[in-house]
């Protein structure tokens, strides 16, 4: 009998933890909180690009003459100076060309003597009534005709000799010669256009880079802003640059809008090249020594359980508050709403982003909430403009992890426009 009676105790003890772990144990979850720290610090709003480097000026050097290049006096990366000779075409044509214009107009020179000396001898016979005035007439004519082939004699001589002295290419400016597109021996077609020769830069210490920024941040960039800008050839290492131009004519690709920003930069070591590709960071605004919260925690929104545990934790709160405070607060407006998000979303660097609010464990491990006004933001840190009770090192709530799967408390999409904290009035005092 007392066997049975100790059997009895033990198999209900069993059944009640077979049900606890059964329809008890599988509800309870364990809820962890991700955090972001306020920290203090400098905050950099900029704008990245991407551009190619060239030189400010460069010149095309070409022929208006066709024939082979006879001599090349320079190459690529030679200094050249103003009125240099650079290279030599075959002038064994154009030479040829020159000697028979200048026969053509020797030929017509004569003939137009000639006739002037006849013309002279007929005008004294016409006057003497000796000769007709039809014979007269023509005789002026011829002279006439003839002065007009010599003028075309000479026009044709002039132009043979300027097609050879077009053979001879002189450098328009000083400067490096960056690009040469012939070799020698080869010949040249100049039809519609000349043929480029050679390229040259007028002056390497000097180089400018064409950037191009997006129409939603041309607004923020200026001429005279600073910039600064990598290359690949050499990545640990930032050059400066300034913002001369902003052109006005849009570049429309794939109903992107972009806008070309020309920046200057000096480059008396020569490290840049034209050609490089640049990475371009306009500096469009900046904070010293303020407080900077990730924007994880701005995205973040809160599950019906913290909404519901907070308005119970605040209504508690007020119901220990004097009467005299409660009359206060009902004449400002009554209690704060609670819920998260920011007023007006966006995703431009530098753009104040409005009214957030922000939850956080206090002291006695209470959940909180806490409205700021964001400043700055660089895209990953926003600017603690103002906000009650926020102070450098707190941890705010960024996320919840359950069961260590996180999950998703924030919107789809972070540039839409997040849910509106309730009227000015209510929600734009405390700070």
């Amino acid at each position: 009998m007392k066997k049975k009676t100790l059997i009895i105790p033990i198999l209900i003890i069993g059944i009640a933890l077979i049900a606890y772990f059964l329809f008890f144990k599988d509800d309870e979850k364990t809820t962890k909180f991700t955090f972001a720290e306020i920290t203090k610090g400098d905050l950099n709003v900029i704008i990245s690009s991407s551009g190619t480097i060239q030189a400010i000026k460069t010149v095309d050097v070409g022929t208006q003459v066709s024939g082979k290049i006879d001599r090349l006096l320079v190459d690529f990366n030679s200094q050249v100076r103003k009125g240099q000779l650079l290279a030599v075409l075959d002038t064994v044509v154009l030479a040829a060309s020159v000697r028979d214009a200048q026969s053509s107009l020797d030929r017509a020179n004569a003939q137009y003597d000639q006739a002037v000396a006849v013309h002279e001898r007929n005008k004294q016979l016409f006057e003497k009534s000796f000769m007709n005035e039809v014979d007269f007439i023509a005789s002026k004519t011829n002279v006439q005709v003839l002065l007009a082939n010599l003028k075309s004699a000479l026009t044709a001589y002039e132009r043979a000799k300027l097609n050879l002295g077009y053979a001879y290419l002189y450098s328009p400016i000083s400067g490096t010669i960056i690009n040469r597109s012939v070799e020698q021996g080869q010949t040249v077609a100049a039809s519609l256009s000349a043929p480029t020769i050679f390229t040259i830069a007028e002056d390497l210490s000097s180089m400018r880079i064409l950037t191009n920024v997006d129409e939603s941040d041309i607004g923020q960039i200026k001429e005279g802003q600073k910039v600064q800008f990598t290359v690949q050839a050499f990545s640990d290492k930032k050059f400066d640059g300034e913002v001369t131009q902003i052109r006005l004519n849009p570049n429309v690709v794939s109903n992107v809008v972009n806008y070309v920003v020309v920046v200057n930069a000096e480059n008396a070591n020569k490290l840049l090249l034209p050609g490089m590709t640049a990475t371009v960071d306009f500096y469009v605004d900046f904070r010293e020594n303020v407080l900077l919260l990730p924007n994880s925690a701005l995205r973040f929104q809160p599950t019906d359980e913290m909404t519901a545990e907070f308005t119970k934790n605040r209504e508690k709160e007020l119901a220990n508050l004097p009467d005299s405070v409660k009359q206060r607060m009902q004449s400002q407006g009554g209690s704060r709403q609670s819920g998260g998000g920011m007023m007006g979303g966006g995703n431009n660097h530098g753009k104040r982003k409005g009214i957030n609010r922000v939850w956080y464990f206090d002291e006695n491990n209470k959940l909180q909430m806490s409205m700021l006004f964001a400043g700055l933001t660089d895209g990953k840190n926003t600017e603690i403009a103002r906000g009650r009770n926020l102070k450098e090192g707190m941890k705010i709530i960024s996320g919840i992890i359950e069961d260590n799967t996180p999950v998703s408390t924030t919107s789809a999409n972070p540039f839409n426009p997040q849910p509106q904290m309730g009227s000015r009035g209510s929600g734009g005092r405390g700070f």
